[in-house]
């Protein structure tokens, strides 16, 4: 199995969601669910975490939290390594417990914490485990909607601090039914999720993480990146905003132009496939195919080549 790319640095977000193997059960009791956020509060007091919600279901397990230091990997593997070696010696087995390496997403804090929050404690809602959340005990829905005891490591603030009170964070929960598809459209090649601001931050603070091209994740992600960086600065010299682009909508006169220019300039650095660049703009890779093959041909107006000297000024890295 290849090792997933993680994106680490101090104060980063996370949901992280981690599968029995084969999908089988990681809780077989209540006893279980004890040991397992007994670990987890270890975790956070040995690696410095903090955890702002968790529902343990009975074949996986999804948290939301906030590493203080670049140490995602250790901290989530400790976890898992601990709470399976705990629960293997008390029932007298071995063997593994979960499915190869845990899932990360780092999210953008300010603007998906508190949805996140949301769909992670509808989770036995959805899955029908329960009529009502309050009835799950083994989740952080009850210290949230109820004021209910929780651990002591649990961290409420940050996302209560959003509401007047217990009462509108229900009502919020509640209603997230009908938002529940819509927090994932800003997922991002199963790694990040965020808007177009974040995915500059991260690629601020790529030189501090160790990058191997070769990784298949890394090198889409990294990719996505430096073409959005790259298409915003050709944009802006030709007085434009990507979000005059990135909403798929029908372009006409010196708009279009101004658009096929740019995805011409980006095609050219051969750096990016075509579907990357197409996402940059809302349209698809066939499409982008089309604005090549005609910009071969345009490219000799003398408007054009200006168009293009300008934008390529912008593209040196």
């Amino acid at each position: 199995m290849a090792r997933p790319w993680r994106i680490q640095y101090e104060g980063a977000y996370y949901h992280v969601l981690s599968r029995g193997n084969e999908r089988r059960n990681i809780f077989m009791s209540d006893r279980d669910r004890k040991l397992f956020l007994h670990t987890l509060g270890e975790a956070s007091e040995r690696f410095k975490l903090d955890v702002f919600a968790f529902v343990l279901m009975d074949n996986h397990y999804h948290l939301l939290l906030r590493t203080n230091e670049r140490n995602l990997s250790r901290a989530m593997q400790w976890v898992g390594l601990t709470y399976a070696r705990r629960l293997n010696n008390r029932l007298k087995r071995s063997g593994h417990l979960f499915q190869g390496r845990f899932k990360a997403i780092l999210v953008e804090n300010d603007a998906y914490i508190i949805e996140l929050s949301c769909y992670i404690h509808r989770n036995p809602l959805r899955a029908g485990m329960v009529k009502r959340l309050i009835d799950h005990r083994w989740s952080s829905y009850p210290v949230f909607a109820y004021g209910r005891k929780g651990p002591a490591w649990l961290k409420t603030d940050l996302i209560l601090s959003s509401f007047s009170g217990r009462e509108e964070y229900r009502k919020k929960v509640q209603s997230y039914a009908e938002e529940e598809d819509r927090v994932w459209e800003n997922l991002r090649h199963g790694l990040l999720l965020g808007g177009e601001n974040f995915l500059e931050k991260i690629r601020s603070v790529r030189t501090r993480m160790s990058l191997n091209r070769e990784v298949p994740q890394q090198r889409k992600v990294m990719a996505s990146i430096d073409a959005m960086s790259l298409a915003k600065r050709g944009a802006a010299i030709l007085g434009r905003d990507m979000g005059e682009y990135n909403k798929g909508r029908r372009l006409r006169g010196e708009a279009k132009t101004d658009r096929d220019a740019l995805v011409y300039s980006l095609w050219g650095k051969g750096l990016f496939r075509n579907e990357e660049i197409g996402s940059l703009f809302g349209i698809s890779y066939s499409a982008v195919s089309h604005i090549i093959a005609g910009m071969k041909f345009a490219a000799s107006d003398q408007q054009v080549r200006k168009k293009l000297r300008k934008i390529n000024s912008q593209f040196k890295m």
